[in-house]
């Protein structure tokens, strides 16, 4: 590790370097772990100084499995077969440098014995974690802190915020420091380096063509947002005058139990499988089964047949000869249902608007869907051609519903597992009945989601709740990716794998899915209050939390919320409702919002005022640009 301060990289001075700083490749979006080793600096150039980090290894790396990032050692080569060839090896190519302004730092966070290190902008990104294998970030943030204050989050201790000038400068006034003679440069001579070294960091645009995937520094986030989402041709929900809050001030109190201790089991073995297939291929103890599956997920062998049981497409009740019949007449069905669109004319297709329409969007979709995974990457791949072919004999089988944006990234993993075109699409076939109520046109289903997701946030979390209310951050729509495609685009494939089978389990309830949001939510509670996050960069730090969630930890997380909220005493119904439990007054309306007044464990508060979000308050566009919109928004 070398600290010079004269050396020189590039048209930057180096205040400080660390080699060995290791990030996730996140563009190979490989089956499994890649990392990129590099070197991280602290350059100061003519118009400020910058955090940079640039790969100096193109071969990737692999980490064997550990208990956190403490074992850095273990970080190594990742080899690779003499197959790989020349499209391998270009599938290596170096990763884009990182480079930040300091002044745009908000905050950094420190894990696993100081050797993971989170930086957090101010406009709510978040680069790639740096794992630091030789020595550990102490001595990066000792040189940081010479340019930059730094205090420790009252929320959380491993977070550090970023002291902005307005409020140092007050900071010293309060200290009624007498005045340094230096000529009169200062009025506190104490702060003149300071002063100076951050009138050098003022920030310019062409700073912007080092990072050309972020805004325009001219544009706000929420100009972006406007322009981008239409936002001003959105029709308002339809409520009456004061009517978008019901405002509850007394009613029964409620106390959150204290939260049980979760934890994950191994995936389903090939034996365990055996063990719930009689002696004719039945299959026997469904709920056991599904309880393993959701406890630890499927090895990967088991995948291709268990999907089609947890899909519902291959019948539990029916032998294994029983069932390749059921298969051949699926066949025969996908076969006919192909052949309508397939054989239809150029003149037929011009007399058919809507499907001509649908026609297009799946052809644009499906030239953008998972490119940079292998199995679909390059021109003319023919696993694209069969994603294309199972989109379109869905427009037939679905005619009411079609194809809509986002649908594309649901199939893409089934068919990867699948490989074959017809079980691809009957498994295909199971999801969408799972989740179409989240392509309907009207909406309703993702307003009633983001509605009750809502209200489980007043619940657990009423601190959060009321921040995310003050800051007009409370229709979370910056859940809607999250929802609409239930994760897909958050964890890699292996994960989201193990993440939908769980789902597809319905345990512990049918909206467990709501609960994976509180998990991640939780997680970057302290990020997102501590920074004084407002909706745009809200917004903008959801976004950037894709490939870096970790599966396990919020699914552990996500089950203790449920437990210990399914324990409560005073539940409302609505609540109950989405924990699956039987309203305790069925003649009522389920989704109506009941009083009450949550208390933490422990705590006897007195009732309070809840807001309540109603159902029409978080009514969303219903065009299907919504879509397309949701799912392509990148910063």
């Amino acid at each position: 590790m070398d600290s010079s301060m004269e050396e020189l990289t590039g048209d930057g001075e180096v205040q400080y370097s660390h080699h060995g700083v290791i990030i996730r490749d996140l563009n190979q979006n490989r089956d499994d772990d890649s990392y990129c080793s590099g070197t991280l600096y602290l350059k100061k150039y003519s118009y400020g100084m910058f955090i940079e980090w640039i790969q100096t290894e193109e071969k990737p790396l692999s980490v064997e499995p550990q208990e956190g990032w403490a074992m850095v050692t273990t970080i190594k080569e990742q080899p690779r077969s003499a197959a790989d060839g020349a499209e391998g090896a270009a599938s290596m190519a170096k990763i884009r440098p990182i480079k930040i302004d300091i002044t745009d730092l908000k905050s950094y966070k420190i894990k696993n014995n100081s050797h993971e290190l989170t930086l957090t902008l101010k406009d709510g990104s978040r680069p790639s974690p740096l794992l630091f294998q030789n020595d550990n970030a102490d001595k990066f943030i000792s040189a940081l802190r010479e340019y930059i204050f730094f205090d420790r989050s009252d929320r959380e201790p491993n977070l550090y915020c970023a002291k902005s000038m307005q409020k140092l400068t007050k900071s010293f006034a309060d200290l009624n420091l007498p005045a340094i003679d230096d000529g009169g440069s200062s009025k506190w001579g104490i702060l003149a380096p300071y002063e100076k070294t951050m009138t050098i960091f003022s920030k310019v645009a062409n700073v912007v063509l080092h990072q050309s995937n972020i805004l325009n520094p001219e544009e706000t986030v929420e100009e972006v947002i406007k322009q981008y989402f239409q936002m001003d041709n959105i029709p308002p929900a339809v409520t009456a005058p004061d009517e978008e809050y019901e405002v509850i001030t007394s009613g029964p109190v409620f106390t959150l139990p204290p939260r049980p201790e979760v934890k994950r089991g191994p995936p389903l073995t090939t034996e365990e499988w055996a063990r719930h297939l009689d002696e004719n291929g039945r299959i026997i103890n469904l709920p056991d089964l599904k309880e393993k599956i959701f406890r630890g997920g499927l090895s990967l062998t088991l995948r291709y047949d268990v999907w089609k049981v947890l899909l519902d497409y291959m019948p539990c009740d029916k032998t294994s000869e029983e069932w390749q019949a059921v298969r051949k007449q699926k066949l025969e069905e996908y076969a006919r249902m192909k052949l309508q669109w397939s054989s239809m004319s150029a003149g037929q297709e011009s007399r058919f608007s809507q499907f001509h329409k649908k026609k297009s969007i799946i052809e644009k979709d499906v030239n953008r869907t998972d490119r940079t995974i292998p199995y679909f990457e390059g021109n003319d791949n023919p696993n694209l051609k069969i994603l294309y072919n199972i989109l379109m004999t869905y427009v037939m089988y679905n005619f009411d519903l079609g194809y809509v944006q986002g649908m594309s990234d649901l199939l893409s993993p089934i068919l990867y597992l699948m490989e074959k075109e017809e079980d691809a699409f009957w498994c295909f076939v199971g999801f969408m009945n799972k989740v179409s109520k989240n392509f309907a046109k009207d909406q309703i289903g993702m307003s009633q989601q983001l509605s009750n997701l809502n209200l489980l946030i007043r619940i657990v979390d009423p601190e959060m709740a009321d921040y995310l209310e003050k800051k007009e951050a409370d229709n979370l729509f910056f859940c809607f990716r999250w929802l609409l495609i239930l994760f897909k685009r958050e964890f890699s494939y292996q994960d989201i794998m193990t993440l939908w089978e769980v789902l597809w389990t319905d345990l512990p309830g049918p909206n467990f899915h709501l609960f994976i949001c509180l998990a991640i939510l939780e997680s970057e509670r302290d990020t997102l209050l501590s920074n004084e996050y407002g909706f745009n960069e809200i917004l903008k730090h959801i976004n950037d939390l894709s490939l870096h969630i970790h599966l396990e930890d919020t699914l552990t997380k996500a089950e203790a919320i449920y437990l210990q909220l399914s324990s409560a005493e005073n539940l409302p119904d609505r609540v109950r409702v989405i924990l699956g439990k039987a309203p305790l007054n069925p003649e009522s309306d389920s989704d109506s919002d009941e009083d009450f007044a949550p208390a933490t464990s422990g705590q006897n508060s007195e009732p309070s005022a809840v807001h309540v979000p109603s159902t029409s308050s978080t009514m969303l566009n219903p065009s299907e640009q919504m879509f397309e919109d949701s799912l392509s928004f990148q910063f």
